[in-house]
């Protein structure tokens, strides 16, 4: 199983610092030994806006020259809008983010069937615009099935684009639209009913429910659907005595049950990659953190991944 670093994590907004460019990163990621890159469609660091066809150029070659492959282009996409012009805004945003990934050669683009936004000019570090996460299961109303048409419908316009480009979509398991688990976002990949429309699903988006049947229940059900999958490096720490561990996730105050998640991944034939992210606020002593502390969590949480895939397969 490989493993991939997301630009998120050096992308400027959850530490003090600046952020690290994508020659940068590809070179970040080298040092800390992933085996690929994934690219958030972002500024500062990769909104396809602000790089030429000379940059792309220029990345893809930095890429193979460093032996770091680009394993995936992630978008920022927000199909639910209530207003016309924020959903073609949307779909036009998706197109640069499709040629974007064509030109770096990446066949694989992930998806949100909605996004609630960054803000990152109102305070020191970035946050999220708020949204409700909802109840795994919730009753069906007028304005939430609007919300899920208009996903479905987005959707598949975008892939329809992208398999003209011979490029799958990812969906992830994400909140808001879709509630926590995998049921929502395997029954939304169905209904859009697209051979290129496959699935990214994240075990710390189960949120409460981390025991060994659901994970094994959710990954079973989604099967060869699954072509990503991130993991979080702001919940993992080292003892004093060098001991890496697993701390609560800050979203539901459970352990992320990876062990079982990765076994089951095996059990399935996933060959995708591990992909790490740090997407919160970087603390140290009550104080934001610099890059360091993200170098020593991405470091960290990547060598307790690795210990766990070689466990799922002793």
């Amino acid at each position: 199983m490989k493993f991939a670093l997301l630009t998120v994590t050096y992308g400027g907004l959850f530490y003090k610092g600046p952020a690290l460019s994508l020659e940068q990163q590809i070179h970040k990621a080298k040092e800390l030994g992933f085996d690929a890159l994934a690219i958030e469609t972002k500024r500062p660091i990769a909104s396809p806006l602000d790089l030429t066809k000379a940059d792309r150029n220029r990345i893809k070659s930095i890429s193979v020259d460093a032996g770091m492959p680009l394993c995936c282009i992630e978008s920022l996409s927000n199909f639910a809008g209530k207003h016309m012009e924020e959903r073609e805004n949307n779909l036009a945003m998706m197109r640069f983010g499709l040629e974007f990934a064509k030109d770096l050669g990446v066949d694989l683009v992930k998806i949100f069937a909605a996004w609630p936004g960054i803000i990152n000019d109102e305070e020191e570090i970035s946050m999220y615009g708020q949204f409700d996460r909802g109840l795994y299961y919730k009753r069906l109303f007028p304005s939430g099935l609007r919300l899920w048409n208009r996903c479905v419908t987005g959707i598949r316009e975008v892939a329809d684009m992208a398999a003209d480009m011979d490029i799958t979509l990812a969906l992830q398991n994400h909140a808001p639209v879709l509630t926590m688990g995998y049921e929502d976002t395997l029954i939304m990949m169905q209904e859009i009913d697209r051979k290129n429309v496959k699935l990214c699903i994240d075990a710390p988006l189960f949120y409460e429910r981390q025991s060994d049947e659901y994970i094994r229940e959710a990954v079973q059900k989604c099967g060869k659907n699954i072509v990503h999958t991130h993991y979080g490096a702001w919940n993992i720490s080292q003892h004093e005595d060098g001991e890496i561990v697993q701390d609560p996730s800050p979203s539901s105050g459970n352990l992320v049950n990876y062990q079982t998640f990765i076994e089951e991944l095996q059990n399935v034939g996933y060959t995708g990659y591990l992909t790490s992210e740090y997407c919160l606020p970087a603390y140290k002593n009550h104080q934001y953190a610099g890059i360091e502390e993200v170098d020593h969590a991405t470091r960290i949480s990547l060598q307790y991944m690795k210990q766990l895939v070689h466990n799922s397969i002793m």
